[in-house]
């Protein structure tokens, strides 16, 4: 495989939204030509007959059995909430509608159902 070309590490940055100055450019474009032939060093390797794996060694993992248990209560779910309403979340607002800004803060229910909007009027949804 060819090199990286300057234009090639600046297309990567921009899909990255990555602001590159001119030596990082080509810092970047000979790190990531040796990473690229690395790779093309290990799809060079032969693994016919070799089972895929999840660790390095072998491993028996120990799960727990995934049974239901009590709920928690209201104050053990957002008692060290940095912000809540009574029984609710407050989290900042980072969407805007088509109508504009929003409050800077909305409550939201220990569940993460959203309080005092209708299911498409929160969601940035076009009608």
């Amino acid at each position: 495989m060819a090199a990286l070309t300057r234009q090639d590490v600046l297309d990567i940055a921009q899909l990255a939204r990555l602001h590159l100055e001119p030596d990082e450019v080509e810092r970047l474009r000979g790190e990531l030509s040796a990473i690229l032939e690395h790779m093309e060093a290990l799809r060079a390797v032969d693994t016919t007959g070799i089972e895929p794996m999840t660790h390095a060694v072998p491993m028996q993992l120990r799960l727990r059995a995934d049974e239901p248990g009590e709920p928690l209560s209201v104050d053990d779910a957002v008692g060290q909430a940095p912000d809540r309403a009574g029984d609710l979340f407050q989290v900042p607002h980072i969407l805007k509608t088509a109508a504009g800004a929003r409050a800077d803060r909305r409550e939201v229910g220990a569940a993460g159902d959203r309080q005092g909007e209708s299911a498409s009027e929160g969601d940035g949804a076009a009608e």
